[in-house]
C-alpha cells in the first residue's frame, strides 16, 4: 500500500473543551474525502506516529493553541535537532519536532513539516463540545488547509502551505 502525499496527525483530548481541536481537525478534514490525504488524531503524538511518517511527502501537526492569534498559527516545522540524550521521549507524548526527528532517523523519512495550533480558549472545564469561538477558528483552518489542497501544488510538489502561513502571518487566514 502507498502512503498518502499528505499526512494530517492531529492531538488532543476531546473531553476537555477547546482541547479537543485537534482531534475535530482531523474528523473534518477526514470527512471531507481529500484524494491522497491520510489522517490520524489521538489524545498526543506517539513515538509511533514516526513510523507514519513513511513515505508522505508532508505532514501537518494540528493541535489546539491557548494563546496564540485567532484563528490559527501556522508555521514551518523543522526536525529537533539531535542531541546526545538518546531519543528523549517518554511514555506521555513528545513533540512534532521530536516525531519528526525520530522519522529521519528510525525510518529515513524526510517529510515537509507543518504546524498547526487552533487557537482555543476554555480548556479547564470537561466537555466534548468546543467554544463558539473555538468553532468559528476552527472553520477557517479548516477552510485555509481545504484550499491549499485545492490550489494543487506549488514548487517540488507541495501544497500551497507556505501561502497559508504568509496570510497567516498578515493575520488574514
Amino acid at each position: 500500500m502507498n502512503a498518502a502525499a499528505t499526512l494530517v496527525l492531529a492531538w488532543g483530548n476531546p473531553g476537555r473543551r477547546d482541547d479537543g481541536l485537534g482531534p475535530a481537525f482531523a474528523e473534518a478534514i477526514r470527512d471531507r474525502g481529500v484524494a491522497d490525504l491520510a489522517v490520524s488524531a489521538d489524545y498526543q503524538l506517539q513515538i509511533e506516529d514516526a513510523a507514519e511518517l513513511c513515505g508522505c511527502s508532508r505532514v501537518l501537526f494540528v493541535d489546539a493553541d491557548r494563546g496564540g492569534p485567532a484563528p490559527f498559527r501556522f508555521h514551518r516545522l523543522e526536525p529537533e535537532a539531535g542531541g546526545s540524550g538518546g531519543p528523549g521521549f517518554t511514555s506521555h507524548g513528545i513533540s512534532p519536532a521530536r516525531v519528526l526527528r525520530l522519522g529521519r532517523e528510525l525510518f529515513g523519512a524526510a517529510p515537509e513539516a507543518w504546524l498547526m495550533g487552533i487557537r482555543g480558549y476554555d480548556f479547564d472545564d470537561f466537555g466534548e463540545e468546543l467554544s463558539a469561538a473555538a468553532r468559528v477558528n476552527l472553520e477557517a483552518a479548516i477552510a485555509a488547509v481545504l484550499e491549499a489542497l485545492a490550489a494543487g501544488c506549488g514548487e517540488g510538489g507541495a501544497p500551497r502551505f507556505a501561502a497559508v502561513a504568509a496570510a497567516e502571518q498578515r493575520g488574514a487566514p
